[in-house]
């Protein structure tokens, strides 16, 4: 495989803004690379592009770069039919999701999304007595322990929280002070005050957080998505939060984005929304730049690619 050019695909304008990238990467201490910003218009001068979204007209590329670690929004069963080699940005985002997470649960604990919402309203309200607590000795199921789920874990970690993981199998990992195969998952989750869902979407992991998931969880459980839409069955999300069946929940991603007006998601005073922004940080087009870099060298001496899925 030979990369002469390589395109910028202008959809990562929605993280970033393509330019910083396309200098990161044209910079000598990154190689040089011949690379540019592109649209759908521009893609016939390009053998490679990084970008956020999936266009038909990619599938006659060599290769393709996801700015995220999701890769449902890719045909993988047409790109490999075609010999196109797709790699994603899976291992950038740990930090910064373990970050937004605990920011979610701090919002929580001291309260300070009611806070946020009474200095809108100018209005000086404290919580009730019993209300607000601390981190410190409550648990966090986390479902799935890959870059996410160990970057989640670490950060509320060291905030006192006892972390829990589920993952394929039992096995432990030093992130998690307890493990769960997935078919378990309603054990689980049936006693932790936080279900923190950062698993990809696939066949296996799609509706995972149905019915039965939110009726297994405490009433006082608080269930956060940092992982993707469709991974919630969504009616039954908003079911569980009419009915008390859960306290409430910190969402970044949804079935249909931008979340619509009539969604009543928004109306819940225990919901956090986030117009999905959890991995956003000033240093994103840098870390996904490394990557790209990295994989022009690898081309270029064995083809092995890093963050290789298709």
């Amino acid at each position: 495989m030979e990369i002469d050019r390589l395109g910028i695909h202008d959809s990562v304008a929605a993280v970033f803004p393509p330019e910083r990238l396309r200098e990161f990467l044209a910079s000598e201490t990154h190689g040089g690379i011949d690379v540019a910003v592109i649209g759908d218009d521009g893609l016939g001068g390009v053998d490679g592009v990084v970008t956020l979204e999936h266009r038909d007209a990619f599938r006659d590329l060599e290769w393709i770069h996801s700015i995220q670690a999701g890769i449902d929004r890719f045909p993988l069963e047409a790109l490999d039919e075609r010999g196109v080699v797709l790699t994603n940005s899976t291992g950038i985002h740990g930090r910064s999701i373990g970050e937004t997470v605990a920011g979610y649960l701090l919002a929580f604990a001291r309260r300070l999304h009611d806070h946020v919402a009474a200095g809108e309203r100018r209005e000086w309200n404290r919580p009730e007595w019993d209300e607000a607590f601390t981190l410190s000795g409550t648990t966090a199921c986390i479902v799935g322990t890959g870059t996410l789920g160990r970057g989640v874990a670490d950060v509320v970690g060291s905030l006192g929280v006892r972390t829990v993981g589920v993952r394929r199998s039992p096995d432990s990992l030093p992130e998690f002070e307890e493990m769960y195969a997935t078919e378990t998952l309603h054990e689980a989750i049936a006693g932790p005050e936080f279900v923190v869902a950062t698993v990809p979407l696939t066949a296996d992991t799609e509706g995972l957080f149905d019915r039965a998931a939110f009726e297994a969880m405490a009433p006082e459980a608080r269930f956060v998505n940092v992982a993707r839409g469709g991974v919630v069955d969504e009616p039954a999300l908003v079911a569980a939060l009419e009915s008390g069946s859960i306290a409430g929940a910190a969402l970044d991603v949804f079935e249909t984005e931008p979340l619509p007006e009539s969604s009543p998601l928004w109306g819940f005073e225990e919901v956090i929304v986030t117009p999905h922004c959890g991995a956003y940080t000033r240093d994103y087009y840098r870390d996904v730049g490394e990557i790209v870099a990295d994989n022009v060298v690898r081309i270029e001496r064995d083809g092995e690619f890093r963050n290789r899925v298709v």
